[in-house]
């Protein structure tokens, strides 16, 4: 039963959620990405994605958050529309290397289901391969004037097309990680700009990456890499199964 439930919430997400970047911003405190989750916690927060009511997704290099923040839209600021959380567990993926940041994903199980408004909701997950150039919404947040411990202020995003397979190898540096997404373009200009890490790339209506390393920033165009979905499609539902 749970399964079917499962594919409910995701199947129902993948259309209601296909295109973020289409959403018109007419009220910033009303205004949210449904299925981003902060995860508080210290000395770096980091993005989480809503998969299903009670599951977060994001990268294994991430700490246990403090605090689990749904349907927000500006993280220095609470807001009434604002959910909560803890967590009852956490699984990061048993091969992840912390050293090369490979297979770096992590499943966060909320202490109980996250309550679906039009300010908090699912995504589904990508279950098959990206066909070559598609186009990824990528949100994340950042700090107008970045300052240690201190929360971001700046809801941000960017359209980027994912580059092909052996252009990501060579992009990876000493790296050279297996089940990578690739996008962007090399860094030319240095920035001071800081993103919370582990944001999420929408193809297609489905989370197909969440961002484990950047040279630089990927909301300006540089490059991003992600553990691509759908390489750990069966596990991440395994999870949702098993607990």
């Amino acid at each position: 039963m749970k399964c079917c439930v499962f594919f409910m919430f995701m199947s129902t997400a993948g259309v209601i959620l296909a295109e973020a970047s289409n959403i018109e911003k007419t009220n910033e405190v009303d205004f949210t990405i449904p299925y981003m989750v902060y995860l508080q916690s210290f000395p770096e927060p980091c993005v989480g994605t809503l998969i299903h009511p009670q599951w977060v997704l994001t990268a294994a290099h991430c700490l246990s958050p403090v605090k689990i923040r749904l349907g927000i839209y500006q993280p220095n600021i609470k807001n009434q529309h604002e959910q909560t959380q803890s967590y009852s567990m956490t699984v990061p993926y048993p091969d992840f290397n912390s050293e090369y940041l490979s297979n770096d994903l992590m499943m966060i199980k909320l202490s109980e289901a996250a309550k679906l408004t039009t300010q908090v909701g699912t995504i589904a997950i990508a279950m098959e391969p990206l066909s070559l150039n598609e186009s990824c919404f990528i949100p994340t947040w950042t700090w107008s004037k970045y300052k240690n411990l201190s929360d971001p202020d700046i809801l941000t995003w960017i359209n980027h097309y994912t580059r092909p397979y052996d252009e990501c190898q060579n992009m990876q540096d000493e790296r050279m990680s297996v089940n990578i997404m690739c996008v962007g373009q090399p860094l030319k200009t240095l920035t001071d700009i800081k993103e919370v890490s582990a944001a999420p790339a929408i193809c297609s209506g489905r989370v197909h990456g969440i961002l484990s390393w950047a040279k630089g920033s990927v909301t300006l165009g540089n490059e991003g890499f992600f553990t691509e979905i759908s390489s750990y499609s069966r596990w991440i539902m395994s999870i949702i199964e098993s607990y």
